[in-house]
């Protein structure tokens, strides 16, 4: 495959092309004179010539197994326009499945439509659907401010949630149905998810490369599958291509906050059973779009922005999605579901009854769920544990008709009477805030798990102010460097995993960061064995090494991996006792006098922490003395926490009234 030399490359695409870190790839450019000059961008952030480096990495051995895909991004990413290149993604997964065509996109440049042929060139060489793939992610990744994608794990959870929650069975097989399909991550799900006969596809998408790329994947998906597809170019709002086309389950990620959505055109619309969406509410215009297509008793799930629950114009609308019964159920997701990332989406689960109006409907409530707690553990980056997420909501709604069941905690049944009030908030926090009141049973073990704390430190206090300490007899003292050049300890650093593939066999291990401390202090990652740097076992003392997180405590439990800025010490017992290393390390006077305070961020010199010199005999004493230390540290951490929550909770009740005298 020929590399035009005037496709450019930055730093960190040579690093992935190479399978290293961006750091590796500066160390060549400093050390290697024959390293290819800069051809454009800035001395921050300089770009090269494709086909240049492609020589260079060659010629110096810098290649391990990366196939041709990654020089063929690149030279897609130089069309520089958004739909150019996705446009020949689109063409070039056509020309993969399709090798004997010879047609091509008119729309295509001669240079494009080379491209196309070299990449479905490559793409039957590697593998169609992986080399499709591929290219897809990597245009997502680049344009992902321009575009808004549906996760596959929500894609998955939303396809599940519809499947359930549909009643009746299909006459012929299943049609699903996604008016605003994008790249066609929730029809992918759906194929996937259904197992059944007779699958029917039917998409809609205004934007012509996005429509182009969901033909592409559903190409490869449905591939060897009794599926019908129908993907058309069209706004779906304003000239609907379905209409009276019913669906068994419809699934939607509409855009967000459109103000022209098609209001004056579409006032007199059918669609507007529930009432015509004001401007400002184009998500409930998407909602009625939704109801309009599926079939009696069939369900819709769409991903929402939270304020559509509560927003005062679109009251009227909700109040009759609740009275009629089409809206059975919101789920609030954790922020990080989807974009954008910093909101806690939601999700409305809709379904059309026989007679949407009828009077003998059976349903009395409406099921809301709470399940913004479901983030990953101990990471900064928003984002929801899928695993734990899905499990709890697909649980909840399987009983979503069932009102003889109590849902359980972070989820309530809401009669519909309690729902049409003037609001007609249907946020589902509103509503299990006030379920999950603390009772006066959970209360009173609360006051008493609080005594037995203020007993414990009661204790500790009594042996702790007992101690005494000679004054004016100079103490010996060795630095960490000190005691890792007499070989008393060894001394390991960890560093961020690299993002290589994973040998086969190799287990994984969770990765703690100083993030996780300044969270709650679990590994909220996971590495492998042969990306971990430094590895804290059972008795290994751990130190987190920069001035805003600093601390040191002996690690217990199964090994963890250590990320940047965190060192495992381990001693040799017949020279240091690990916990009086670590009671002697985590001394605040030890750590200010280390770090260089230049910020809270500043790193703090390992090497030079302080630990007493004395005979290993006498350590034993100090270690105690430590231990019990950390018990009064951990003590009191716990009475703060409990009685900070005893008294939100005795405040609201007494607020509530009803004190006995």
């Amino acid at each position: 495959m020929s590399t035009p030399s005037a496709v450019p490359v930055s730093l960190a695409e040579i690093a992935r092309i190479a399978g290293v870190g961006r750091a590796a790839v500066s160390n060549w450019r400093r050390r290697h004179d024959s390293f290819p000059s800069r051809i454009g961008g800035t001395d921050v952030s300089p770009q090269f010539s494709l086909a240049e480096v492609e020589q260079w990495l060659r010629e110096n051995g810098k290649l391990k197994d990366v196939g041709g895909r990654e020089f063929l991004w690149p030279r897609f990413e130089a069309l520089g326009s958004r739909d150019e290149s996705g446009l020949a993604i689109a063409e070039a997964a056509r020309r993969m499945r399709f090798p004997r065509t010879r047609t091509a996109s008119p729309d295509l440049s001669a240079e494009v439509r080379q491209l196309v042929g070299e990449a479905a060139a490559m793409g039957r060489a590697e593998g169609p659907r992986e080399t499709f793939e591929f290219l897809l992610q990597r245009w997502l990744e680049t344009h992902v401010r321009q575009l808004s994608t549906t996760p596959p794990p929500l894609a998955t959870l939303m396809t599940r949630i519809a499947l359930a929650a549909s009643v009746g069975e299909p006459a012929e097989g299943l049609t699903v149905f996604d008016p605003a399909c994008g790249t066609g991550h929730l029809a992918a799900a759906a194929c996937q998810e259904y197992d059944g006969p007779a699958l029917t596809l039917l998409a809609c998408e205004r934007d012509p490369a996005l429509a182009a790329l969901t033909t592409a994947r559903l190409g490869f998906v449905t591939e060897g599958r009794d599926v019908r597809t129908e993907i058309v170019t069209a706004d779906a709002l304003r000239e609907d291509p379905f209409a009276g086309a019913p669906a068994d389950i419809a699934l939607c990620n509409p855009p967000f906050n459109e103000r022209d959505w098609g209001y004056e055109e579409l006032a007199t619309d059918q669609r507007w059973v529930h009432g015509l969406p004001p401007r400002t509410e184009p998500e409930l215009a998407w909602v009625q779009h939704l109801l309009s297509h599926l079939r009696p008793g069939g369900s819709a799930v769409v991903v929402l922005p939270p304020a559509v629950a509560s927003r005062r114009a679109g009251r009227r609308i909700r109040g009759s999605l609740v009275r009629t019964g089409a809206l059975r159920a919101v789920v609030a997701l954790p922020p990080g579901s989807a974009q954008p990332h910093s909101v806690s989406l939601q999700l409305w689960v809709l379904r059309a009854a026989p007679d949407s109006f009828s009077a003998a409907a059976p349903v009395q409530d409406a099921l809301l769920v709470d399940a913004t707690d479901f983030a990953r553990p101990g990471t900064r980056e928003p984002g929801p544990d899928w695993a734990a997420l899905s499990t709890f909501v697909l649980s909840v709604l399987a009983d979503l008709d069932r009102p003889e069941v109590t849902p359980p905690e972070k989820a309530v049944r809401v009669p519909l009477l309690d729902l049409l009030d003037d609001q007609v908030d249907v946020t589902p926090g509103r509503y299990t805030a006030s379920r999950s009141e603390t009772t006066s049973v959970e209360l009173a073990a609360s006051w008493k798990e609080l005594g037995s704390l203020l007993a414990g430190l009661t204790g500790h206090v009594k042996q702790l102010s007992e101690l005494g300490f000679e004054t004016g007899s100079p103490q010996t003292m060795a630095t960490v460097g000190d005691l890792v050049k007499a070989g008393a300890l060894t001394l390991s650093a960890g560093q961020q995993p690299p993002e290589s593939g994973t040998p086969s066999g190799d287990t994984e291990l969770p990765l703690l960061t100083v993030a996780d401390l300044l969270m709650d202090g679990t590994a909220g990652g996971l590495t492998h064995t042969h990306a971990a740097h430094a590895i804290a076992e059972e008795g290994d003392v751990v130190i987190a090494g920069v001035v805003r997180a600093f601390r040191a405590w002996v690690h217990e439990g199964p090994p963890v991996a250590l990320g940047p800025q965190l060192y495992a010490l381990r001693v040799d017992p017949e020279k240091l006792d690990a916990h009086f290393l670590a009671g002697c390390l985590r001394a605040p006077a030890n750590g200010r006098q280390a770090g260089t305070h230049a910020s809270s961020s500043s790193r703090v010199d390992i090497r030079r922490l302080h630990v007493l010199q004395l005979p290993l005999e006498e350590q034993a004493a100090y270690a105690e003395t430590f231990r019990r230390l950390r018990d009064f540290e951990t003590l009191l951490d716990r009475a703060g926490e409990l009685g900070r929550g005893l008294t939100d909770h005795v405040g609201d009740r007494l607020a509530a009234g009803g004190l006995v005298p």
